[in-house]
């Protein structure tokens, strides 16, 4: 495992150059990359060549209400380079975040992801594009992928894990972290 100093887009680079040697040796045909503008799953799609590639992205309105994020021209663009899109909810940020907005008091799903994020934001971000991804169907749950977080921009952490749907989440496994920062 490889440990970064310090969590951040810095170490993109050097993710992307892990997960393309490692994705290999691991026999995973399958690389998620949660991306909000785009810019990460298009170094992923230059780098991790041979690689099928599905970037997540955030929910129309998750900054400000009828805001996409990843525009039309990126998103056209990643396509066109074969790699999958997917935007949609987080799975840890959906009814659970409206009612402790209106009502207070912290749901399920968000003490989940609080938890996840003792291992660091990259690892909550990682697992969440699994079960995203795996509730759409572009991954099956019972084949191990590498998923791909980070915290803030860019990416600083890579799993081994095997995806489950949302409304499964237990079985998920996390079979190896690649990456991730101290």
């Amino acid at each position: 495992m490889v440990v970064f100093a310090e969590p951040g887009p810095a170490n993109t680079p050097a993710v992307l150059d892990l997960v393309g040697t490692r994705a290999p040796e691991l026999g995973v045909e399958t690389c998620l990359v949660a991306t909000t503008s785009g810019a990460t799953a298009l170094k992923a799609a230059d780098l991790l060549t041979g690689l099928k590639i599905v970037a997540v992205s955030h929910c129309s309105g998750f900054r400000e209400p009828g805001h996409q994020e990843l525009s039309a021209g990126d998103r056209e663009q990643l396509e066109g380079r074969g790699v999958k899109v997917h935007t949609a909810t987080h799975a840890f940020g959906t009814l659970g975040r409206a009612v402790r907005r209106n009502l207070g008091g912290y749901q399920v799903d968000e003490i989940m992801a609080s938890t996840l994020r003792i291992f660091g934001q990259g690892t909550k971000v990682a697992v969440e594009i699994a079960l995203m991804a795996a509730d759409a169907g572009l991954v099956a749950a019972d084949r191990a992928v590498i998923s791909i977080g980070g915290t803030g921009q860019g990416a600083d952490t890579a799993l081994l894990l095997v995806p489950a749907n949302t409304h499964d989440f237990f079985a998920l496994r996390v079979q190896e972290i690649l990456c991730k920062p101290a």
